[in-house]
């Protein structure tokens, strides 16, 4: 396979200046993260108290040491319904893919040292991608729950799509994912079918309580009066109603019978596709430079790809036809990988190009990456007379259809029906992360401003009195809240990808990502119709 030769010179002053831009956004993003971290850390005396270990901790007792874990959604939910400062970013748990027992699963950490872990709309939201990443990756869950529920501001909002991931649940089990809970602390209400609806469930003494309906809303409710042990405790659910499955001293205990139980399951992962394989010839690192600091100036994405690719090889498929959509085959870890990446807009050409390369790699059961730098699908005369339309529209057919698993990762601007041409978040890829410089929207905010002064202009024009101070100030409002509203910070605080991600980290999230849509590929599961029950 051909060798890319990068003409990039990382000694450059533009490469400095390039790098430090991208830093002030990588340092932007990770500090949001450690002022989560920060807010929890202030309630330590409070839990450990109580006994409790707290979230972090948790998780680092559940994983295997020194094993990978790709966290997901770290900033879902920033300020978003009742978080005022940011420090509620991550939407009420800490979640991921990593390994436990030697078993690659996703993991939910319910993060109760933020406001209690209640649960918000785009809280809810982020769970149920979690379980569509299981389901479609055929990968088992481990929860470790302890949550004050939903936050009932937003009980409206919340109430029949929560029902879904109770229904996902079910399904999952069918499916033959395991899927096990340590209930740490209270599961109330809806809460309490989280765990009912686990295969495993392992609850704390003196710590776990599962009810539907707890005291105070027993007492209004019925008149009857019962402490929270005798209601719901860990104790009677394990010894007299049959609701738990196995009973834990506390927390450590409860996730080593976590552990023992995924070990005693004989759910292998199995191995990748090689073990040797030559690194890029260039240093991923020099990713965080590769972008240019102004999003007008543009470079070769064939600089990403020598940084993200074994031994820097790249096969280009039709590099002399339409040059501005590039695809080909690379390796990533020995895990082959097609790529279709963005050297400017999508021309007639350049997108019956890219529906070839994605049926072809279809044909052959080959992954595809998709690196997003896309302003859109190219507009004008000559466009329209050539069939942009028509051959834009196979592509996206070709993108919508493709059944092997598809990654993409936002680099710069994904803007318009480019961004679904190149496999989008509305075209369901396997994962979707941002570096955190990118931008997701229908159009520029410049742009978007530009089309509504023009349009109010000829409306003006129409009735006679074109006031250009009422234009201006249209035009500008519009682009502020357009571009406010289309940063990587805002588009993953919506969840519209599965995470930021440093650039100098792609190479590896990619490698993961890769090796879990390889897995599942080759993984058998054992369905049944309904799902494990409590009988």
């Amino acid at each position: 396979m051909p060798k890319l030769e990068s003409q990039l010179d990382s000694l450059s002053p533009e490469f400095a200046q390039n790098a430090a831009a991208m830093q002030v956004h990588v340092d932007c993003f990770r500090g949001i993260e450690a002022k989560v971290e920060g807010a929890a850390e202030t309630m330590r005396p409070r839990y450990e108290k109580r006994g409790n270990l707290m979230p972090r901790d948790r998780l680092n007792l559940l994983l295997d040491p020194g094993s990978p874990f790709l966290e997901l959604s770290t900033l879902a939910g920033f300020k978003m319904f009742d978080d005022k400062d940011g420090a509620g970013a991550g939407a009420g748990c800490i979640a991921g893919i990593g390994y436990v027992s030697g078993i690659r699963a996703i993991v939910i950490v319910d993060n109760f040292a933020i406001k209690g872990g209640t649960i918000s709309p785009i809280g809810l939201r982020k769970k149920l991608r979690l379980q569509e990443i299981a389901l479609e990756n055929k990968l088992p869950v481990v929860t470790l729950a302890q949550s004050g529920g939903a936050n009932l501001a937003y009980a409206a909002e919340m109430f029949v799509e929560g029902g879904r991931a109770f229904a996902n649940q079910a399904r999952m089990s069918a499916a033959g994912l395991p899927q096990i809970t340590v209930v740490h602390g209270s599961a109330t209400a809806g809460g309490a079918y989280q765990p009912g609806l686990s295969d495993y469930i392992i609850m704390v003494r003196q710590q776990a309580t599962t009810y539907l309906a707890g005291p105070p809303l027993l007492k209004a409710a019925t008149g009857e009066v019962a402490a929270d042990e005798e209601l719901g405790g860990a104790e009677m659910h394990t010894q007299v109603s049959g609701v738990g499955d196995y009973l834990a001293e506390d927390d450590a205990d409860g996730i080593r019978i976590a552990r023992e139980i995924m070990a005693s399951l004989g759910w292998e992962t199995p191995l990748g596709a090689s073990n040797t394989f030559s690194p890029p010839a260039y240093s991923p690192d020099e990713l965080i430079g590769v972008v240019p600091a102004d999003p007008k100036h543009p470079y070769d994405c064939r600089e990403i790809i020598a940084r993200i690719a074994d031994g820097s090889n790249f096969l280009d498929f039709k590099p002399e036809y339409d040059s501005q959509t590039v695809c080909g085959h690379i390796r990533i870890e020995g895990l082959p990988c097609g790529v279709i990446a963005n050297n400017g807009p999508i021309t007639a050409p350049g997108a019956a190009k890219g529906g070839q390369f994605i049926q072809l790699c279809e044909q052959a059961g080959i992954p595809i990456l998709f690196l997003h730098n896309i302003t859109g699908f190219l507009v004008g005369t000559d466009p329209e007379r050539n069939g942009i339309i028509k051959h834009g529209s196979k592509m996206i057919q070709a993108v919508a259809n493709a059944k092997v698993p598809k990654i993409s990762i936002n680099v710069g601007g994904s803007y318009g029906a480019g961004n679904y041409a190149m496999c989008g978040r509305g075209f369901d890829p396997r994962f979707l992360f941002s570096w955190p410089n990118s931008r997701t929207a229908v159009m520029g905010g410049t742009q978007a401003g530009m089309v509504l002064r023009i349009v109010a202009e000829a409306k003006m024009a129409k009735a006679g009195a074109v006031d250009e101070t009422k234009l201006a100030a249209m035009e500008a409002q519009t682009r502020e809240m357009m571009d406010s509203q289309t940063t990587a910070l805002a588009s993953t605080a919506r969840l519209e990808d599965d995470g930021l991600i440093d650039p100098r980290e792609t190479r590896r999230v990619l490698a993961y990502a890769l090796d879990i849509c390889r897995a599942s590929e080759t993984r058998p599961l054992r369905e049944n119709s309904f799902g494990v029950a409590r009988f």
